[in-house]
């Protein structure tokens, strides 16, 4: 098996710089887009054969290093008691969102391996297909993120309903973060014993929060995820979006690898991580969308910042758009793998 990516994840000697990209399998694939038109998004997730097709469609068509399950971070919702469905071009859309402490007490709690049974089936069948190939991610979110998409109803720019519980209900906020955490650790763990290989645990909204907020309502519950997977044998990656100014805190929350966007260079950023920790990251997306010199060019300079050390991981700021050319998430990955071998020294 291809084990870069596994190496890189536990800061080892590679050949050359592992490559896999956030969002790899959707909608700029056109063979994704083709089952889209026949199937609902919620439908392939809680179809184990569509999810298996999608999540290897990146894996027969480019040179990645990982596969990473095709789910959805909001799956939990349903069971927990949160309807929820897709609204074209606008994202997730919940019909009963939470907006004062009693809606958080009448969140259900769940067991993963009977309610989410069908994302488990996918991870065993996956690891069927991808054996001798290379090795799967699996995923969840972040407590403040799922609580954010939970009290908001939905994506938002500005995250004011999310704060102002936070700061007007904190007692309530930090129950429902518990419940997140909870519902979560338990889930991932889940995933682990269906046979994922790492783990990336997405905190995409986290940006919007002072260090302070983020410290007093968001760190100590994602922290208790890390603490619960720590002991379980597999690497776990942290992400966030705009996380520039809480990366440090973000990392104190856990993770063996920090997943970094594209507004500070990958030296500053590994610089504030430490050593000790991998990094993974961090190409802006929108390069994709442009002329292939620029594309290298930022690219090589992505590697550059690494310097050869052990530990990074090629991936993008955040997840390859829509209307990204395939040829050039291809052409991309082919760049990576020919830049040099990584050797540690």
């Amino acid at each position: 098996m291809n084990d870069r990516f596994l190496r890189a994840c536990r800061r080892e000697a590679v050949d050359a710089t592992p490559v896999w990209f956030m969002r790899q399998a959707g909608r700029y694939m056109s063979d994704y887009r083709a089952l889209r038109q026949r199937y609902p998004l919620l439908e392939i997730c809680r179809r184990p054969e569509l999810a298996v097709a999608v999540s290897l469609q990146p894996v027969d068509l480019i040179e990645v290093d990982a596969a990473i399950l095709f789910s959805d971070l909001l799956l939990p919702f349903t069971p927990m008691g949160l309807t929820f469905d897709f609204v074209k071009g606008e994202g997730p859309s919940i019909d009963n969102p939470i907006r004062c402490p009693a809606d958080v007490d009448a969140l259900r709690p769940f067991e993963p391996r009977q309610a989410l049974g069908h994302v488990l089936e996918t991870v065993r069948l996956l690891r069927k297909e991808l054996e001798g190939r290379v090795p799967l991610i699996g995923f969840g979110g972040a407590p403040f993120t799922l609580a954010s998409y939970a009290i908001e109803g939905g994506p938002s720019t500005s995250y004011a309903r999310t704060k102002v519980f936070m700061y007007s209900e904190p007692q309530a906020w930090h129950r429902l973060c518990d419940r997140f955490a909870s519902m979560m650790a338990e889930y991932l763990t889940a995933q682990i014993e269906a046979g994922v290989q790492a783990i990336q645990i997405f905190d995409s909204w986290a940006g919007a929060l002072s260090r302070a907020d983020y410290r007093e309502f968001a760190l100590p519950h994602t922290a208790r995820i890390f603490s619960e997977l720590a002991t379980l044998g597999v690497p776990l990656i942290h992400f966030g979006v705009g996380t520039t100014a809480i990366l440090a805190d973000l990392t104190e929350a856990g993770g063996d690898v920090i997943g970094v966007d594209w507004r500070l260079p990958l030296d500053e950023a590994w610089a504030v991580i430490g050593e000790a920790r991998g990094i993974q990251g961090n190409l802006d997306p929108a390069l994709l969308l442009g002329p292939r010199e620029r594309l290298f060019a930022a690219a090589d300079d992505v590697l550059d910042r690494a310097r050869g050390r052990v530990g990074h991981i090629f991936n993008l700021g955040h997840g390859v758009l829509p209307t990204t050319p395939l040829e050039h998430v291809q052409a991309l990955a082919r760049h990576v793998h020919g830049h040099r071998a990584v050797d540690g020294r």
